[in-house]
């Protein structure tokens, strides 16, 4: 049983368009990041500890990387966020443009201790402000911070030291 010349051109065609497909996704996934963004890959990282849990978060801590945040994701790992990192103790507050997952934000003093837990829809301009002065924010897939019982008063363990 020989196979077709016909055959065996369609059957190349096929394997061929499959690596062209995957490839054209990922440029247009790269492509929906605008010009100077970064990659989740390129913020520096931390391990934090909130009671039993180990958390995995990329650190913002400059202008531009607080800017960014975690807009453009469509997704985290189940312990997976952002610290955001402040050189001063204020209120800082968060909108969720062009985030497009919704987050749960915890609000920390320069000690760790969480002071306020909110939670944001994504894609939304509306405020976000602690009700007290903070050092440090962590932002994790909406709905984290109550599934694991972590609480203001609580504290976060191993955050790196403001600016």
């Amino acid at each position: 049983m020989g196979v077709s010349l016909r055959s065996w051109i369609t059957r190349s065609i096929a394997v061929l368009a499959i690596p062209a497909a995957l490839l054209a996704g990922a440029a247009a996934f790269a492509q929906a990041l605008p010009a100077g963004a970064k990659q989740p890959s390129e913020f520096p990282r931390v391990k934090l500890r909130a009671g039993m849990f180990v958390i995995d978060a990329a650190v913002a801590a400059n202008d531009a990387d607080r800017e960014q945040g975690l807009m453009y994701r469509t997704e985290l790992a189940p312990n997976e966020g952002m610290l955001f990192v402040f050189g001063e103790t204020a209120v800082h507050c968060f909108w969720m443009k062009n985030t497009l997952i919704p987050l749960s934000i915890a609000f920390m003093r320069a000690d760790g201790t969480v002071t306020d837990i909110d939670e944001m829809q994504a894609e939304t301009t509306n405020n976000h402000c602690p009700r007290n002065n903070g050092v440090y924010a962590l932002e994790m897939s909406k709905g984290w911070f109550a599934a694991k019982g972590i609480k203001p008063g609580m504290k976060i363990q191993g955050l790196p030291q403001p600016g």
